[in-house]
């Protein structure tokens, strides 16, 4: 079976079949930074993680383009409350006082950037930010106005908005009749007299009294700042070309930012992409998750009860296009599965071959066929858990070749997957080697020091040092060999 992925664009499951044979571009939505991540971002980047490392296992060279948005109107209102009086007494003050734009959009981007270190997904080939591509944005408003389907607002305020009735394939993506779309939410009522039609999007914000300067750009129709749609288009093309092969992001995002991308590429004379995936949303308990309602909840929530492979587990079992469902069972189940594996792992590799490493086998067919079938995580999930249940019986058996033929599955199929209890990610928590020394060192003193009252029989001093351990996520065993620790729960 070859690779099947369902594009939304055609409604359907679609052969895969790059745009250039051994190669893929893939281009996904990052993070608008103006707060802290959420778990629907946290489980894009994982869906998009798992596509990625199944077509590099296939043998494909693949690009991979996640963007930032550092410039938009929640950053900049962000940034102007921090300058309203501070109380640190108040809950609801902004973190930094008197922070501009740009260093807020900075530090959540790094925010955004540990969480996805700590749960495993690659960085990508190119993250770029959108300030750093404006001139690649006015070339594409000005193509856009030279091809009759932009225009600068009538008024003279800097304002350059997409024409959407001169594209008669507008709406086209998410199935929808122009006639029943909303307006475009980006103009105060006073000027609504900018737009030729209300569904017309800002390709170009015109700066206004009271922004801060450095939010503003020199442009042909006056300073501003770009609209962000007009953002992921020029950032695409620019690093994957005017047609790539595919185009990712949440479903939340279909309408209007991909929508507006897509009519705008296509309207500059762009093929733009031959595939789009929509991973779904992550509910609660059955409901939308919403701040109003008060049941967000977010990664560093989970990686205070749970490992980091766990809240990876949990967040990358489902299918990516169906929703995610949390309730407070959910990582005690996907921790009881990590386990599951690891204990095999762990057994096997010592039965096997005396606890040296071994090399991963290859992945089964079942498991090949559930990444090709629409990457199916749930049925490769199910291979992985018949090999370690097959695994454990020839364990059982003293089967040393069964067991070895499992264990080089299970390893092959949890690389993929990037679930693979014993690597070093796992081990170190996302930390670089340098950072796990250091910390191995200053915790190792902590446990000879509660060898020592232990030895002393000093029992409360033990005690608190495994409990301080314990709220700093350091989990201490203690073994026939001495104490061992590794990392577990933590915060972002």
């Amino acid at each position: 079976m070859s690779l099947r992925i369902y594009d939304t664009a055609a409604a359907e499951v679609r052969t895969f079949v790059p745009l250039q044979p051994g190669k893929v571009g893939l281009y996904y939505c990052g993070a608008t930074v103006q707060g802290d991540p959420h778990v629907g971002h946290i489980r894009s980047g994982i869906a998009f993680d798992q596509l990625t490392r199944w077509l590099r296992y296939s043998g494909y060279d693949v690009t991979v383009v996640r963007n930032v948005t550092d410039i938009d109107d929640k950053i900049l209102a962000k940034s102007a409350a921090s300058y309203e009086p501070f109380d640190p007494a108040d809950p609801d003050a902004p973190v930094i006082p008197n922070e501009p734009w740009w260093a807020l959009a900075y530090r959540y981007e790094q925010v955004f950037q540990r969480a996805y270190d700590l749960l495993g997904v690659q960085r990508p080939t190119y993250e770029p930010r959108a300030t750093g591509h404006i001139t690649e944005m006015h070339q594409l408003i000005q193509l856009l106005i030279d091809r009759g389907h932009a225009y600068p607002a009538p008024d003279g305020s800097g304002d350059v908005y997409f024409d959407v009735r001169s594209w008669d394939k507008y709406g086209s993506l998410t199935r929808q009749n122009i006639e029943d779309m909303q307006a475009a939410p980006d103009v105060e009522p006073e000027f609504a007299g900018r737009k030729k039609d209300p569904r017309d999007f800002a390709l170009w914000k015109g700066y206004k009294a009271g922004e801060p300067e450095t939010a503003a750009w020199p442009s042909p129709w006056g300073a501003g700042r770009p609209g962000w749609h007009v953002e992921c288009s020029a950032m695409v093309t620019r690093y994957l070309g005017t047609e790539f092969d595919i185009h990712g992001g949440g479903l939340d995002l279909r309408f209007p930012h991909h929508e507006n991308e897509v009519a705008q590429s296509q309207a500059a004379g762009h093929g733009f992409a031959n595939f789009w995936m929509h991973n779904g949303m992550v509910t609660f308990e059955g409901e939308k998750m919403s701040k109003s309602v008060g049941n967000i909840v977010t990664p560093a929530e989970m990686l205070q009860v749970a490992k980091p492979l766990v809240v990876r587990y949990y967040l990358g079992q489902a299918h990516y296009r169906s929703a995610l469902d949390y309730n407070p069972g959910s990582l005690a189940e996907a921790a009881a599965a990590v386990e599951r594996i690891e204990g095999f792992m762990q057994r096997a590799l010592k039965f096997v071959s005396g606890g040296q490493d071994l090399a991963a086998g290859k992945v089964p067919g079942a498991f090949r066929d559930a990444m090709d079938d629409d990457l199916n995580v749930p049925q490769a999930l199910a291979a992985v858990h018949e090999a370690v249940r097959r695994g454990n019986t020839a364990l059982s058996a003293q089967d040393k070749d069964a067991a070895a033929e499992a264990l080089g599955e299970v390893w092959a199929m949890t690389d993929v997957l990037f679930i693979n209890p014993l690597d070093e990610q796992w081990g170190t928590g996302g930390a670089s080697e340098a950072e796990y020394r250091a910390l191995d060192t200053l915790v190792r003193a902590q446990l000879e020091e509660r060898r020592a009252a232990r030895e002393a029989r000093d029992w409360a001093r033990a005690d608190a040092i495994r409990d301080t351990l314990a709220e700093a996520g350091i989990l201490v065993e203690d073994t026939a060999d001495g104490a061992a620790w590794s990392l577990g729960a933590g915060k972002l």
